[in-house]
């Protein structure tokens, strides 16, 4: 089968050799020009063969719109659009629209495997027409890990629904990696326990926390036992904020994947204006003692 690739980043570079490697002729197109295998979209869309299918593997946003625009204008009808990055699920429909003018077919699919995807494989989440799934089927059956279909691959319902399902599993993903980096420094502040990085490793067999998430914490403990060559400054992508807006508007209770997103954004203060205010009150109303601010924020001397 054919296949045109555009965007041959961290993820859709791994893609693409993957796809070949399960037999696949693919056609990528990356504004890079040591990767790409095409100097234009319209290049791309001129080597393949009708009914043509394009993955769109860029960053979400802007970038996705006019690479949808753009295609829209390239493409003809019957050819089949698969947006695969970190899109919001409610962008699937304004693109679907846009295609489905010129009959041009669109399914979204959420991706998960990360840099580790083309050894491994890619667990997959698409949304779609059955018609238009079943026409990019041995793309995904290529993608996916080995074994059963449904073990890394779910057809998981109309337009939309991939990414839906792809922002609720980046939204617990937050959670887990949190529950992981609390239990870290928790390990790591005790006086009792004098090897942490083999503590945490032993978890990875027989105990019911083990998961890939842990195994790639040991491995990062392996190489930074204490984890100190990184600042603790995590930015989010998007999926989880979006996580938390879609539970508020359907009333679903999700507090800890809520607190890991907080916690994210506490991470990137050095100095947070909402624990000075805690430290002030504590002072007037207990007379609890404070640290005073030095030449640099964050530093001083403690006061009672």
């Amino acid at each position: 089968m054919q296949l045109g690739l555009v965007g041959l980043g961290k993820m859709g570079f791994n893609m693409r050799e993957r796809i070949r490697r399960a037999g696949h002729e693919v056609v990528g197109y990356d504004r890079n020009p040591e990767v790409t295998d095409t100097a234009s979209l319209a290049e791309l869309v001129d080597r393949l063969e009708a009914p043509r299918v394009v993955w769109v593997m860029v960053p979400s946003g802007d970038i996705t719109r006019n690479t949808i625009t753009e295609l829209s204008g390239l493409l003809s009808a019957g050819d089949l659009v698969i947006e695969g990055g970190n899109s919001r699920f409610t962008d699937d429909k304004v693109n679907a629209d846009l295609l489905g003018e010129k009959g041009i077919r669109y399914v979204d699919a959420g991706v998960s495997g990360g840099v580790w995807g083309l050894e491994n494989g890619y667990g997959l989440m698409v949304g779609g027409a059955a018609e238009d799934v079943e026409l990019a089927q041995p793309i995904f059956d290529a993608l996916r890990p080995e074994g059963p279909r449904e073990e890394g691959f779910a057809h998981a319902g109309p337009v939309g629904a991939g990414h839906f399902a792809k922002m609720v599993h980046n939204g617990i993903e937050y959670g887990l990696m949190q529950a992981y980096a609390e239990g870290f420094e928790l390990l790591a502040a005790s006086d009792l326990v004098e090897n942490v990085p083999e503590t945490i490793k032993a978890w990875q067999r027989g105990t019911v926390v083990r998961s890939w998430l842990l195994d790639l914490l040991v491995r990062a403990l392996d190489s930074d036992p204490e984890l100190d060559d990184l600042r603790g400054h995590v930015e989010d992508s998007g999926e989880g904020r979006w996580t938390v807006e879609e539970a508020i508007n359907h009333a679903v209770p999700a507090p800890v994947i809520s607190a890991a997103l907080f916690a994210r954004f506490a991470s990137r203060q050095p100095d947070s204006p909402a624990m000075r205010a805690v430290a002030a009150l504590r002072n007037q109303f207990g007379g609890h003692s404070v640290v005073s601010a030095g030449p640099s924020s964050g530093t001083g001397s403690t006061q009672s």
